[in-house]
């Protein structure tokens, strides 16, 4: 391709780097509610190389509580912006029928150390259950793509709510709550 005038040259690379520039940099979607139709059974937590601050969960036998799925690394700033709400929201609602759980899907190497994990668990007093999920099993079962990524399942199984990134605390926290509001099913 052979380009007569150098504007033209310098308006086609102009708006080629604008473009990958924003394909490189995009944000993440917003999230939010699922609509009811669209919402899908929450897959089961998978690969799970270590569990923290808990036995092993199933989410099969979860039925009836309103799950809050928190992906995290103790390394990501974000994560750590977002972990105090996060553990706010398990102190006011485990005892009304929230469990919190945070996979841990290491970014880094150093990351997949349990003894690391352990070590920020017990510096962040994170007293919720921890999935450490090395070989993110349970990333790729939730199709996530994102530090920090909030899934809320309600009392059926489903996903019905999800954030990524740092912010919609009110947002997040007015789900939680109306989704404790809501009737358990006969069969949960």
């Amino acid at each position: 391709m052979r380009f007569h005038s150098p504007v033209i040259f310098i308006a086609v690379a102009v708006a080629a780097s604008a473009a990958a520039l924003t394909l490189t940099f995009a944000a993440p979607p917003l999230g939010g509610d699922v609509p009811t139709v669209q919402a899908q059974p929450a897959p089961e937590f998978q690969n799970i190389d270590t569990w923290l601050n808990s036995q092993p969960l199933k989410l099969a036998d979860l039925r009836g509580k309103v799950v809050l799925v928190d992906f995290w690394t103790y390394t990501c700033i974000n994560c750590l912006n977002h972990l105090p709400y996060v553990k706010d929201w398990n102190n006011k609602y485990k005892d009304k029928g929230l469990v919190v759980v945070g996979v841990h899907t290491p970014e880094f190497a150093f990351e997949k150390s349990t003894k690391n994990v352990q070590d920020a668990i017990q510096r962040l007093q994170i007293k919720h259950a921890v999935a450490q999920d090395n070989s993110y099993g349970t990333w790729k079962a939730f199709k996530n793509q994102y530090w920090p990524a909030v899934y809320l399942i309600d009392k059926q199984g489903k996903i019905v709510y999800s954030h990524f990134g740092e912010g919609s605390y009110g947002a997040t926290e007015k789900k939680i709550q109306a989704l404790l509001a809501e009737p358990s099913t006969a069969g949960s």
